[in-house]
């Protein structure tokens, strides 16, 4: 109800300015609980060997640099995943990169992971409380040639693998210069190899095995699709995230803002972010947990993920338009029946 009335006045702001008001008028009432959030139903999940309180969790991009993890945690999501973070810190796109459509309840961006670098994203994550599951997402800075991408990954890998439950691979934002074509089958192929090999080590070093899990686009075709699952399968990833944002623009065609360049988020892009879920989850048969996102603005739409094939579903834009009540909404969704 709060959110409801706020939201008319988020909307009169800069969507990004918004943002990161939100963030910061919240952070210390819900880490302190002076803010009444709905409660989310216990549901847990066996998923990637860990226990998640519920199958609904914090998408990446919300939380950039891992600055509001304790407060984010009061929400009642069941993980949160935070990033994108690079080796170096990076100003990303210029401004303006955020844009709403609300008719569409959509959002287009162009960040181009923008964040503070490995350092203070670590720095931030000292200092946070909060022990549930985590995602830790990684990408590589806009000024690493493609070929040397992997070193920017393996880098990030090395550095957060303490910290994380698990680590998210992110080869799909549209904002990266050349970034999706890590997705092609000699790119991906080279990159989960090296990351797999040095997942190996850190896991001998820190005496557990982190969990990694590949983010991937929406905009795949049939034989893309197999060829990550393929990938996937033999570089023992222990999750797909399907999926980022979208470069296409079905269903906002002719509404403001809809040309703008970047990833399309949001109800429109539902039906495709879940046929590109499904067809994963056929070409995979099981092998690799499934994480659905896109278009999530209700809690039949989280039902809908897993009736594809999902385990666990993210939520970003659709807080942005529902705000808190959409993570408990969802849980009530996705609980198994007893």
């Amino acid at each position: 109800m709060l959110y409801a009335l706020a939201r008319p006045l988020l909307f009169l702001l800069d969507p990004e300015r918004a943002h990161e008001l939100t963030l910061g008028l919240a952070d210390a009432p819900l880490r302190l609980g002076l803010l009444r959030v709905p409660r989310a139903p216990g549901a847990p999940v066996q998923a990637m060997g860990l226990q998640f309180p519920n199958a609904v969790g914090l998408a990446a991009g919300l939380d950039k640099n891992a600055a509001h993890v304790d407060a984010l945690s009061r929400l009642g999501f069941g993980f949160i995943e935070v990033g994108t973070v690079t080796p170096r810190p990076q100003a990303g796109n210029p401004r303006p990169r955020l844009f709403r459509l609300p008719k569409a309840r959509a959002l287009i961006n162009r960040m181009g992971f923008n964040n503070v670098g490995l350092d203070v994203f670590m720095q931030n994550l000292s200092r946070a409380s909060w022990r549930g599951v985590l995602g830790i997402n990684i990408g590589k800075n806009a000024d690493t040639p493609i070929e040397r991408a992997a070193d920017d990954y393996a880098a990030c890998l090395e550095r957060v693998y303490a910290r994380a439950s698990y680590v998210a691979v992110n080869v799909s934002s549209p904002n990266t210069k050349n970034l999706r074509d890590l997705q092609d089958n000699r790119n991906l192929d080279a990159l989960l190899q090296r990351l797999a090999a040095l997942r190996e080590q850190l896991a001998q070093r820190h005496g557990r095995r982190v969990p990694l899990a590949l983010k991937v686009a929406p905009d795949l075709h049939a034989v893309q699709v197999q060829g990550i699952a393929d990938a996937v399968r033999r570089h023992g990833v222990d999750g797909v995230i399907a999926t980022n944002t979208s470069l296409a623009r079905d269903g906002v065609e002719g509404l403001p803002e809809a040309t703008q360049a970047g990833g399309l988020s949001g109800a429109p892009i539902r039906a495709r972010a879940t046929a590109t879920l499904a067809a994963l989850a056929g070409a995979l048969k099981g092998e690799a947990t499934l994480i659905g996102v896109g278009g999530i603005q209700r809690g039949a739409d989280a039902a809908a993920k897993l009736a594809a094939g999902a385990s666990l579903v993210q939520l970003y834009t659709g807080l942005i338009y529902r705000g808190p009540g959409l993570v408990a909404e969802c849980v009530a969704s996705v609980r198994p029946s007893r």
